[in-house]
């Protein structure tokens, strides 16, 4: 037998009991990892419960899908037909901002069989959207959780409940736009945030999760591209905090990969650097005074700043009264710095979150906001109201401090979200714009939902065939029956017809060089693409005076007294001149000028102009795909003059020589 060890003395006993009490304890399986009390976890799932099934009520009970969500499911039908992710066949326009949404549509259609589009489109916006709140909720509710540890309290919706009794809120649950996505989006990377903001034993700080938050921050761009600015500052904290070069060449690669790839693809196959979408309304533009407008507009008819200045001290009191349980320290593992410490914690994500809101909200200021009511500021919005999503309500215990402190606490926390509470009654039942809601006035803003109900005739447009009732689109169809030729379809003053330029054909007796004949074709020009685009076959040409589909209009000037949204404004002589249709008077409507048809005949040979038109008509081959990669930038930053006659000057090219009058009546 060896030699005895002699017996620890009882000082160092005391202190290895001492390191024993504050060690964290190991997370055993099938335990959550911050035990909620039990009052807490009950309300609060009994809180997201109620707070989703009022916001699904309440967005059933708006529901519709808007003109610009059938825009994307035009492109979903050409996906479908095995046309690309085009608009129109043949001619390679990203005319969908969400690339994500895009393609999940594809997957919802492709899936859904005979569903209708319109239908997949409602049940994936309107099931995305009440996850989205459901998840700023969990992500709150974790946050708060380990403060939380061996206290008595109870877990209250508050910012939840303001964003669901907004009105706009509510309309844009469905809609058929991306913004169902976007708030699952934006509450899964902050419930993820909030996770990785806690560096406790247990998966957190796993690689899989690593890499699978990575994904979440590097797919924002996909989502919208203006996310980007939560995604990129999500990564940046993940790579000052990582420890290990290894873990941050993980964070890159697995947050990089998709967004780069559809970059490349983008770039090859469309020539653009942005989506078709951003260059039509010059996303990097400004219109401050306007942004302003968009934002009183916003705020004006539900008084938003009174939930703000009720939800501003409510946080700010959260903060003082939290507590800082030991087991959220850092574990006594190789000190990686201070600085990384700190970007990984629950204030930096709640900093994250809020830095995040406040961006967006200030780049859309700066872009001039939305021409539809409160849309874009929803999810800057949704990111401000994230950290007080759900709130604590602790029953004083004397331990933190005294009954009387703790009764105090309670008592204006509860006051406060009452407050709230009321608030968001009184908005859920507002009329929002009232009598403007449905006008088109000097701010360019109305309400879209109502705009179209009112326009259709229907209290829930929510198909193409509803659009039908929308005016000048039944005569869209007949007017096709009846040109069997073809024709270039051009609104009119009329809302039951349509003016038409016929196809050029060759003149008689000329010979046709060996070429077969011209089949007939459609081009229909109209500004609302969603409702024309589903209603008429893929073979039938849609294009738009503002660009969102139209490439010559795309790399027009932004109009800087134009209505928000629409900036963009082709003349039809730029489309006569660019398709296969008759270019003189009695062949163009009367209202038509020859001159300018021939100018823009004459503009449209400009070499830069035709390499930006070939970037998006010619074949699509290999040297098409390099040659589009390697001249994005300056496609993306070519300008024309929507004036024919200042076109030619701008290129340098002669001027035509003006046509002799013709006889009109």
């Amino acid at each position: 037998m060896g030699p005895r060890l002699p017996s620890a003395s009882p000082s160092l006993q005391a202190l290895k009991a001492g390191v024993l009490r504050r060690r964290p304890a190991i997370r055993r399986a099938g335990r959550p990892l911050f035990p909620y009390p039990t009052a807490a976890r009950a309300s609060l799932w009994i809180g997201v419960a109620v707070v989703a099934a009022l916001f699904a009520w309440g967005a059933w009970q708006r529901r519709w899908i808007a003109d610009d969500g059938l825009i994307v499911l035009r492109t979903v039908r050409n996906l479908l037909a095995g046309n690309g992710p085009v608009f129109n066949e043949g001619e390679r326009v990203e005319a969908n901002t969400s690339t994500a949404w895009t393609y999940l549509m594809y997957v919802g259609s492709w899936v859904g069989g005979p569903v209708r589009m319109e239908y997949v489109a409602l049940a994936l916006a309107l099931t995305l959207s009440v996850l989205g709140v459901a998840l700023l909720m969990l992500g709150a509710g974790r946050l708060y959780a380990p403060s939380l540890r061996g206290r008595r309290a109870i877990m209250l919706p508050a910012g939840a409940l303001v964003y669901i009794a907004l009105p706009p809120a509510r309309d844009f649950a469905t809609s058929g736009l991306e913004s169902g996505l976007t708030l699952a989006y934006l509450g899964l990377l902050w419930w993820m945030m909030v996770c990785w903001s806690q560096p406790v034993r247990g998966r957190v700080n796993g690689r899989a999760f690593t890499a699978a938050l990575a994904f979440v921050a590097g797919f924002s761009v996909l989502v919208r591209p203006e996310l980007a600015l939560m995604g990129g500052l999500a990564l940046i904290m993940m790579l000052i905090a990582a420890r290990t070069w290894r873990r941050r060449a993980l964070i890159v690669v697995a947050g990089g990969f998709l967004p780069v790839a559809y970059q490349i693809f983008r770039m090859g196959y469309y020539g653009l650097l942005v989506p078709g979408t951003a260059l039509a309304k010059d996303a990097a533009g400004d219109k401050w005074s306007q942004g302003m407008i968009y934002l009183a507009n916003f705020n004006a008819p539900y008084s938003v700043w009174i939930p703000v200045a009720l939800l501003v001290p409510l946080g700010v009191l959260l903060v003082v009264s939290r507590r800082h349980p030991a087991f959220l320290r850092p574990l006594p593992a190789p000190d990686y710095g201070r600085l990384a410490r700190a970007v990984q914690s629950p204030p930096a994500a709640v900093a994250f979150v809020l830095v995040s809101g406040l961006l967006q909200a200030l780049y859309w200021i700066r872009q001039g906001g939305d021409f539809m009511h409160g849309r874009v500021l929803l999810a800057p919005l949704f990111c401000l109201l994230a950290p007080v999503a759900v709130v604590p309500v602790m029953t004083p215990d004397g331990v933190d401090y005294s009954r009387e402190t703790g009764y105090w606490v309670a008592g204006v926390t509860g006051a406060l979200w009452l407050g709230v509470a009321g608030w968001s009654l009184w908005a859920a039942n507002s009329p929002g714009m009232g009598d403007d809601a449905t006008h088109v006035t000097y701010s360019g803003i109305v309400d879209e939902r109502r705009f179209y109900a009112q326009a259709t005739g229907h209290a829930h447009p929510l198909t193409a065939a509803d659009y039908l009732d929308y005016p000048r689109m039944a005569a869209v169809l007949t007017t096709l029956d009846n040109t069997p030729d073809g024709a270039l379809l051009l609104p009119s003053g009329n809302y039951i017809q349509w003016d038409l330029v016929p196809m050029a054909r060759p003149a008689p007796g000329a010979a046709p060089g060996g070429q077969e004949p011209q089949k007939p074709q459609h081009t229909v020009f109209f500004t609302n693409l969603g409702m024309v685009g589903m209603n008429v076959g893929l073979d039938v040409r849609v294009i738009d005076q503002i660009g969102l589909a139209n490439p010559l209009a795309q790399h027009t000037e932004r109009l800087k007294h134009g209505r928000i949204g629409h900036d963009k404004n082709l003349f039809p002589d730029w489309v006569i001149a660019d398709g296969p249709w008759v270019k003189l008077y009695p062949g163009i409507p009367g209202y038509l000028d020859d001159n300018w048809v021939a100018q823009a005949v004459a503009a449209l040979q400009c070499p830069e102009t035709k390499a930006v038109l070939a970037s998006v008509r010619a074949p699509m081959s290999l040297h098409r795909f390099v040659s589009n990669f390697l001249h994005s930038y300056e496609f993306t930053k070519y300008r024309i003059d929507r004036v024919p006659l200042y076109e030619l000057a701008r290129c340098g090219l002669p001027i035509p020589e003006p046509a002799p009058p013709p006889p009109r009546e």
